[in-house]
């Protein structure tokens, strides 16, 4: 948001300077991002003054230059050369002197200097309109009227206007009550009044209107059809006007906060919707039909032609101003084209309307118009600035716009928003706050910012919210209003801060939503299959739950592994070519035992077929026992679970943890594959539910600093027997128990016979970091040194140099 300096200190008892403007601003919460100067004219003509050519002679050495000299008032004749064709003597003008800085419409400013021109001095510049931003002709000279005064500044002559600035808000979306130039007076003022003590009052604009009403009058019905969307419709008919140009004053306001001027009244709407925070729209009165306005709802995919000349099809909760033939705007968002002010206007409808920040907010975003009203309805505006807002636009149109107030104004007021009731302890506030705030220091805050206090007694107030701040609902609201007007800057920091971190106990559904999303995010899709199978895939079984009323003959056990359901959904899809297949399910098994019956919760994972498909700059990967074992890895990390105790052979992975099994990954046997006709490799992953829950709850989270010294890598090859695993090497690895070492993992093996018969090679590569100091050279070399003699020793390895 744009705030106006110039215009915002209009309001206030007394003047700022725009640093402590800034600083105040910041401190209560309406930070200021940037300030900008805003000039009618750029340069505002700065250094230039009014000249008179004395002489006008043809330059020697150029047949387009002129020499001439010219009277600025200061006693010294200026010899300047000039290539306009129009410049003569005795002409009145406008000089740049050496020194003076030119702003010209286009392109960037340029410092006039004494100059030699063809072997003649030029000391200054004699000006088109053009160049000091005056206009866009470049025919020749600006030549003036000869009564101008010599030795005038330019500034003066043509009346340009100080300079303002532009103060670029960084406004929150709750605060719809500073939306406005009143908005952040009244802020500013309570926040004097805080600091500096005393009364600090907001210096609103006068707002009578001329008592009974002009030779014609205009009455306009108000019919609020749709209640719960406009709580409030206000209106007034004024007639006679002008619709012309607006008054530089209000055209240079516009321009300081970033908007274009339209007409007048069409810019004292915008005026007094940044001034005010209301938004107001101005009806042509004599295109109202009927002579009735029906703020209504309209069929779906009725069309409107709103003012940038677009049709759009309406949605049945879009709000409509409508008269007695139609719509002829979008409440609260956009105008209507056959409805508009233009120049041929006389008598206009000026409305001033409370309509939901919901209906309106839908509306805007439907048919993409992101329009100023709009920003300020969906947001919460002031039920009681209405009526004030209405009597000021009427005020300035007939100050500006000549006319005649044509009716009485119509309020239709069909929903009274009562103010909200808040209780609020000082002890909640210096609990929240952090500060022990007064009493009376914290009624004299909350009366400044427009609160009423209800109620109060030694322990707290209960207040009434004033109708602007639409955000504060509950005590912690007042107790952020209070630290604004504090000063957000004041907020006592304490030397220690004391925090408590508690983990809450898993959740079976949470957890189970959450491991889903993990395997989603891993590319895997989720499956759920019967819990009823065919008893034929577990002949020799005698631990199954048989059905006794089966369904059919191929539905009679319930399943006592989750292994087969996802065999028959990999078999049903390679049978339709669809043989890459990453797959999972939260299901339950069942057994039973001497007739006692088991009911667990598993997760099973399925992986076949290429997990990365074939690229053209990279070959397809199939899935394999690693890969499995790396999602299961991935799971474990993400949960939090340490400590669990690995066992593994070719073709199986097991995790143990306190003598529980928690999880394992497989290859699926051959003579599985066959029962299912599957012609191609599958990997099987098991979670064992009740026992990973446990695991969750038993991990203890331990926090640490974030490292501020760099971490240093290392890597190195060694050469092992082939009959020695990786895991062997974590081992030796970790029972060095080296503290700098924060990491190590293995990023290639490779086998060849150059490296002679059953070897291979692992490539390992090292993370070294310690938290309150940095690693020397010298320190890693030993480390690596420690690392390379115990491969040597332990795992009679060799080191590829």
């Amino acid at each position: 948001m744009i705030i106006s300096y110039k215009w915002l200190l209009e309001y206030l008892p007394e003047a700022l300077s725009i640093a402590e403007l800034s600083k105040i601003l910041t401190s209560i919460g309406l930070e200021v991002e940037a300030v900008e100067t805003v000039e009618s004219v750029k340069g505002s003509l700065e250094g230039l003054v009014i000249g008179q050519v004395l002489t006008c002679e043809k330059h020697p050495n150029a047949d387009k230059l002129k020499l001439t000299t010219v009277d600025t008032g200061t006693g010294t004749v200026l010899h300047i050369v000039c290539g306009a064709p129009n410049v003569a003597a005795g002409q009145k003008v406008v000089v740049a002197p050496v020194g003076a800085t030119v702003h010209p419409i286009k392109g960037e400013a340029f410092l006039i200097k004494k100059a030699k021109i063809r072997g003649e001095d030029s000391e200054g510049m004699i000006c088109a309109e053009d160049e000091i931003g005056l206009g866009e002709s470049h025919d020749g000279v600006m030549v003036l009227p000869q009564d101008a005064t010599v030795g005038t500044l330019a500034k003066t002559y043509f009346n340009i206007p100080e300079a303002d600035i532009a103060i670029h808000i960084g406004l929150t979306p709750n605060r719809s009550d500073a939306m406005s130039h009143i908005g952040v007076a009244r802020d500013v003022c309570a926040y004097l009044a805080h600091h500096k003590g005393g009364k600090y009052i907001v210096k609103l604009p006068e707002l009578a209107l001329a008592e009974g009403l002009g030779a014609k009058e205009i009455n306009i019905e108000v019919n609020i059809q749709a209640p719960e969307a406009c709580l409030r419709y206000a209106g007034i008919s004024i007639s006679n006007i002008k619709v012309g140009s607006s008054p530089e004053w209000l055209q240079q306001r516009l321009k300081t906060i970033g908007l274009r001027s339209i007409n007048n009244i069409v810019d004292i709407t915008n005026y007094v919707l940044h001034e005010y925070g209301q938004p107001l729209h101005a009806f042509d009165a004599d295109k109202i039909k009927g002579k009735a306005i029906n703020v209504q709802f309209l069929p779906a995919g009725t069309g409107f032609i709103t003012l940038d000349e677009k049709e759009r099809k309406l949605r049945a909760d879009d709000l409509m101003i409508c008269d007695g033939s139609g719509p002829v705007a979008m409440a609260g968002v956009f105008g209507g084209l056959h409805s508009g002010i233009n120049n041929g206007t006389v008598n206009i409808f000026l409305e001033s309307a409370y309509f939901d920040p919901t209906h309106i907010r839908r509306t805007s975003l439907y048919h993409g118009l992101r329009t100023d009203a709009a920003t300020h309805f969906e947001k919460g505006v002031d039920m009681n600035n209405i009526i004030p807002a209405l009597k000021r636009a009427s005020s300035l149109i007939m100050e500006i716009a000549g006319g005649e107030i044509a009716s009485e104004i119509v309020d239709e007021y069909v929903s009274v928003l009562g103010p909200v009731s808040i209780d609020v302890s000082y002890d909640y506030i210096q609990t929240l706050s952090g500060k022990n705030y007064e009493p009376e220091a914290v009624k004299e805050v909350l009366t400044a910012l427009g609160f009423i206090i209800e109620k109060e007694n030694n322990t707290g107030i209960t207040v009434l919210v004033p109708s602007n701040k639409t955000d504060v609902k509950q005590a912690a609201d007042i107790v952020e209003e209070i630290l604004r007007i504090d000063g957000l800057d004041n907020i006592v920091i304490p030397g220690r801060l004391n925090i408590s971190l508690t983990k809450p106990m898993p959740n079976d559904r949470s957890e189970r939503e959450k491991i889903a999303a993990l395997l989603c995010g891993m590319g895997l899709q989720e499956i759920v299959t019967n819990s009823i199978v065919n008893s034929n895939y577990y002949k020799g079984r005698t631990d199954l739950v048989k059905m006794l009323n089966s369904l059919s003959i191929e539905l009679d056990v319930m399943r006592p592994s989750l292994l087969e359901s996802g065999l028959e959904v990999i078999q049903y899809n390679c049978n339709r070519k669809n043989q890459d297949l990453c797959l999972f399910e939260l299901g339950n098994v069942y057994t039973q035992h001497e007739g006692k019956y088991k009911e667990e919760a598993q997760l099973g994972i399925w992986l076949t077929g290429n997990i990365v498909p074939q690229q053209w700059n990279s070959k397809a990967h199939k899935a394999d026992l690693f890969y499995a074992k790396g999602v299961v890895d991935n799971l474990l990390s993400q949960a939090g679970i340490s400590g669990a105790a690995i066992l593994s052979d070719e073709h199986n992975i097991k995790w143990q943890w306190n003598k529980h099994t928690l999880c394992s990954v497989m290859q699926v046997p051959n003579e599985r594959h066959q029962i299912f006709d599957i012609k191609q490799d599958v990997y099987f992953a098991v979670i064992h539910w009740p026992v990973w829950l446990k695991a969750i709850a038993a991990n203890k989270i331990k926090y640490t600093e974030v490292p501020k010294y760099p971490a240093v890598q290392r890597d190195l090859a060694i050469i092992l027997e082939r009959s020695v695993s990786y895991k062997e090497v974590e081992e030796t690895t970790a029972q060095l128990k080296l503290n700098a070492l924060q990491s190590f993992g293995l990023f290639d093996v490779f086998e060849s016979e150059k490296l002679g018969a059953d070897k291979k090679s692992y490539a390992l590569s090292y993370t070294f970091q310690l938290q309150d100091r940095t690693l020397t050279d010298t320190e890693i070399d030993q480390m690596m040194q420690q690392l390379m003699l115990t491969y040597k020793t332990k795992l009679s390895a060799q080191i590829r140099e």
